[in-house]
């Protein structure tokens, strides 16, 4: 029951953060700095008053990983931003779903979380998976390749800090800490690449807090309900979604490579789940 739980919340997570992508995809005239800012803002709205009125100790239980996991969720969502301006979304959304397989390593290596060889060729698996989706492609630019593996890396990290903090800390509490200082870092980095928007602009720059708090607050819950190494893969399904929302509100036709790729991903999660859940 705790894993189908911990497997729900991280579906729900995917699922707001697919959309948040979708938003971001509409608003590539503006800044890295202006969508992190917007980003941290929206999302403040919510947690600042929910931890107010739960009274909800503000600073924490474990400030020195808060403070890791804050840094480290700035460094990842900036750098996947800056990212797409030297990568095709395609090739940065894939490269950046290798995080899952960093959680499980420094799982492995710092949570000492046991992991069966089968469970590895999974996780290479539904890698190959995400590959055949979206492609490398011939162009991939150098600096954005790092921009995006330290993306990666960092988003990694995240996971295995959140499962490391498990629940001593109120998950309200640990997404305040990432965009408190989000919000510190985009608001002065915008203020010199600052794009006044329109009404509709404005509406969508407030909506990826909405839907990041959404995928923030499940992920968090999903990390502190099971182990890492059954929980993180799971993050592929997000690549999914994008394939439907991009079939449906974009018109973008996928081949039979890409369905191949939906397969492999789909064999590596389930039968991972399904390993765990035997275990």
């Amino acid at each position: 029951m705790k894993n189908s739980t911990a497997i729900f919340y991280m579906i729900f997570s995917v699922i707001a953060f697919s959309f948040m992508n979708v938003v971001v995809k509409y608003l590539n005239g503006f800044s890295v700095y202006q969508i992190v800012f917007f980003r941290s803002i929206g999302t403040l709205l919510f947690t600042i008053p929910l931890i107010i009125r739960h009274k909800i100790p503000f600073f924490g239980n474990n400030q020195k990983w808060l403070i890791i996991r804050g840094v480290a969720g700035v460094i990842s969502l900036t750098c996947f931003f800056q990212s797409l301006n030297y990568l095709v979304i395609g090739t940065a959304t894939s490269l950046r779903y290798t995080s899952p397989i960093f959680a499980v390593i420094f799982a492995f290596i710092f949570l000492k979380e046991k992991i069966k060889a089968v469970q590895w060729l999974l996780f290479l698996l539904a890698f190959v998976g995400v590959l055949l989706i979206k492609g490398l492609g011939t162009d991939v630019n150098s600096i954005g390749l790092i921009l995006v593996f330290i993306s990666a890396i960092s988003l990694g990290l995240i996971f295995v800090v959140i499962r490391k903090i498990e629940n001593s800390e109120n998950p309200l509490i640990i997404i305040n800490y990432f965009m408190m200082m989000a919000f510190l870092f985009g608001g002065v980095l915008s203020i010199n690449n600052w794009k006044t928007p329109n009404l509709i602009e404005w509406l969508l720059l407030l909506s990826l807090g909405f839907f990041g708090y959404v995928g923030q607050l499940y992920m968090t819950k999903a990390f502190q309900s099971s182990e890492t190494n059954l929980v993180a893969p799971l993050k592929y399904l997000e690549v999914i979604f994008m394939i439907i929302i991009g079939a449906i509100w974009f018109d973008e036709i996928y081949n039979l490579w890409s369905l191949f790729g939906i397969f492999l991903i789909l064999i590596g999660l389930v039968y991972n789940i399904y390993l765990k859940r035997k275990k």
